[in-house]
């Protein structure tokens, strides 16, 4: 009798933490066979989200990425006027050298002074191209640190053993609908990311 008391506890207590559902007390004939129904059904212990809807729908990145992106476009803005002037100065030098309009002397130093001037801009480009990538490296790792931090927020409460972020090629080739957290993974960092935005207008 012992015994079987104790199964039909432990089998009230796996569904509570697992499944949620409510566990009457029964014979010791349904008690004993909720006991094994409860070993055979899956553990709830493990959950994953789609990281890669997650980069993509929530508020911050998408923000972030808007920031980045202007910077960019900027920078390759400007990289393309600065290439242009210096073609159009070649194409000029050129022109004046077929029409004879300029020295052989002359038109070397011009020459020598493009090929300089060609030189810095390569240069600039090059860090520019640098800056570019290191705004794209930042973002990201803020991104990453805000999604942690909140998973682990999350997770103080739900007490899951371990959360997977996954995403393309990634091991989780198949698994249960209700370990899927991305929904609760999303709302929650909406929110709170929205709630941090509204109060920092408010300062």
């Amino acid at each position: 009798m012992k015994k079987t008391l104790f199964l039909s506890f432990v089998a009230c207590t796996a569904a509570l933490a697992l499944t949620a559902t409510s566990c009457k007390n029964a014979g010791e004939t349904e008690a004993k066979a909720d006991a094994e129904e409860s070993v055979a059904a899956p553990a709830y212990q493990f959950a994953y989200f789609e990281l890669d809807r997650v980069i993509e729908e929530f508020d911050m990145a998408n923000d972030l990425r808007a920031v980045v992106e202007t910077k960019a476009n900027n920078i390759q803005a400007d990289i393309t006027r600065r290439a242009n002037k210096i073609q159009a100065d070649y194409n000029e030098l050129q022109d004046k050298i077929n029409k004879g309009l300029v020295t052989r002397s002359t038109a070397e130093v011009q020459a020598q002074k493009l090929g300089q001037q060609e030189q810095n801009f390569n240069n600039y480009a090059q860090q520019k191209q640098q800056e570019i990538q290191e705004e794209q490296i930042v973002m990201m790792n803020q991104i990453g640190d805000a999604i942690k931090t909140f998973v682990d927020k999350y997770n103080e409460e739900k007490q899951y053993q371990m959360i997977f972020a996954n995403q393309a090629n990634s091991p989780i080739v198949s698994a249960l609908p209700a370990l899927n957290i991305t929904e609760e993974i999303l709302a929650g960092l909406n929110e709170e990311y929205i709630k941090n935005k509204n109060s920092k207008k408010e300062n």
